[in-house]
């Protein structure tokens, strides 16, 4: 096979570019700009780290090459005399410490090799069972890093040692504590492999998967919605620009290239909108793709007279030329969202939710066929639906708000708040929430009672957590999906008149008024006549 110049010059362009691209995002991390939002970007770094299989493995490399030498060192000066004294301590000539290094490092390094076969055949079954979305993680399991790390830590940390072994004096030419520490390794890296198996056998069961998803789920759902509501941002949103923005000279705004919306930096919007006198308004969200001719967004551009606009006399903290954007704007625009090319790990509700609802939907396909996992996904995605609707959800109006209202002392009578409408973002309703997770499984357990009924049962369960009349009639439409479904769908008459029945008990008790204080459980007819006949027989 032979390859042309044209071909390897690809290869270096490729290259070349992707470097480029890795030095702008480096750049963009520490820029000035992008400062206020650093927790948030060092976040996602430090995501991308754990999510790729090779951080802590190569972190306990090296952990093995610092600590060989520091070894080898404390034992060039440590009394011999007192190291024999040590009932555990390896007390042996050079060939004794060379033999047992050269165990031990061929050791770990065909148990390590076991290990990662292991996990490439717990990876492959979980990719065709759970949905490939599901891998990373596994890929991001801790323990399971951990376990590789110590084998080939321990490996390349007995190589080094076994180099430092020379064919002299015992009292001096065997790093007597090194190799202790190496056969103390060893043992515990006997303990991982054990460890390693009972955690894998855990780690490829249905409900632990179900169970860690929803975890990330929860945890999405925390960081997004709270657990309060800001009174003095309702107050805010008040503010007439939310109303007459749209009334401004638009810009639209492109995406910087194609790929899937993984991040948006909102402090850094901010500051650039205050910047260029204006609002931005983005019309995706976490999670959408984009090409470089969507329009993604747009920038509004305040009026010269807007009373925002002031002079630098009287307020220097609110110095604005409203201006239209130019190249700088665009620049600094692509490092206030982050693209990737494939969908990946983020603080995105619904890719957490959709990992829940894959696993319901493979385990509905014909080739699997296990409704039991997907009445545990509908529960765990119940639970999360759940924490969402009693939660403030997060507010769609971003305003900048100058340093001297949020610096000044409390002793002080401050001026009136100043708040500048700057972002506008798209924010998810719950009912999106519910279409997208319980309402996919819909569709796809059309035909199966049980995930029907529990479906049903869910709507039960989130109408304990509703707080508005928009929730609970949300619900009641989807109950409604759910009796259509199986009117249209299952098999028997029996069966529709059982789901069409426990539809409609749930209806009734939905919208009971008291609903809250009572407990729903479903009595079906036949069930109805079985209790009275048994109750006539007794009496």
């Amino acid at each position: 096979m032979t390859v042309h110049k044209d071909d390897e010059k690809s290869v270096l362009a490729r290259i070349f570019d992707t470097g480029q691209d890795r030095l702008k995002q480096f750049t963009q991390l520490w820029s000035l700009q992008t400062l206020t939002d650093l927790p948030d970007r060092l976040r996602n770094l430090w995501q991308q780290l754990i999510g790729s299989y090779w951080f802590i493995p190569t972190a306990c490399v090296l952990i093995g090459i610092l600590l060989a030498p520091l070894f080898v060192t404390i034992d060039q000066h440590f009394d011999r005399e007192t190291i024999r004294e040590i009932t555990f301590a390896f007390t042996g000539d050079d060939e004794a410490a060379r033999a047992i290094m050269t165990a031990i490092a061929g050791a770990v390094l065909g148990v390590a090799g076991t290990t990662f076969s292991i996990t490439i055949a717990v990876l492959s079954m979980a990719s065709s069972q759970f949905g490939p979305r599901l891998l990373r993680n596994f890929l991001t399991d801790t323990p399971n890093q951990f376990v590789l790390g110590a084998f080939i830590g321990t490996f390349s940390y007995s190589l080094l040692v076994l180099k430092s072994i020379h064919q002299s004096d015992v009292a001096f030419g065997v790093p007597q504590l090194a190799v202790t520490f190496a056969i103390i390794m060893a043992i515990i890296c006997a303990l991982l492999l054990v460890y390693f198996v009972q955690h894998m056998v855990h780690a490829i069961q249905a409900s632990h998967v179900i169970q860690n998803a929803s975890n990330d789920a929860i945890n999405n759902v925390y960081y997004w919605y709270s657990d309060h509501c800001d009174l003095q941002h309702q107050r805010d949103v008040e503010h007439h620009d939310v109303e007459q923005f749209h009334s401004w000279p638009a810009t639209p705004i492109y995406a910087p290239r194609s790929g899937y919306i993984q991040q948006i930096y909102l402090q850094s919007l901010i500051t650039l909108t205050q910047e260029y006198g204006g609002v931005v308004q983005i019309h995706v969200n976490l999670g959408d793709y984009v090409t470089d001719k969507n329009v993604m967004g747009h920038f509004y551009q305040r009026p010269a007279n807007h009373p925002n606009n002031r002079q630098k006399t009287t307020t220097p903290h609110l110095v604005v030329v409203p201006r239209a954007p130019d190249g700088t704007f665009w620049q600094r625009f692509a490092g206030c969202v982050r693209l990737e090319q494939r969908l990946a790990h983020s603080n995105d509700i619904a890719y957490s939710l959709g990992q829940i609802t894959e696993i319901a939907v493979r385990a509905l396909s014909p080739g699997i066929n296990d409704p039991k996992t997907a009445v545990n996904c509908v529960q765990s995605l119940t639970s999360c639906l759940s924490i969402m609707m009693r939660r403030q959800p997060p507010s769609p109006y971003h305003f900048y708000v100058p340093a001297h209202d949020k610096d000044t002392p409390e002793t002080v009578v401050k001026p009136q708040r100043v708040a500048i409408l700057a972002l506008v973002t798209h924010t998810p309703k719950i009912s999106d929430f519910i279409n997208v997770s319980l309402g996919e499984i819909r569709r796809y357990a059309a035909a199966d009672l049980m995930v029907l009924k529990a479906l049903c049962q869910a709507m039960v369960d989130l109408n304990y957590a509703r707080v508005n009349k928009a929730q609970q009639q949300t619900l009641l439409h989807e109950l409604n999906l759910i009796k259509r479904a199986g009117e249209e769908n299952l098999s028997y008459q029996e069966l529709v008149d059982d789901l069409v029945a426990m539809c409609h008990q749930a209806e009734q008790f939905m919208t009971d008024n008291d609903a809250k204080h009572r407990h729903f459980r479903y009595a079906s007819d036949f069930a109805t006549h079985i209790r009275q006949a048994l109750q006539t027989q007794s009496s």
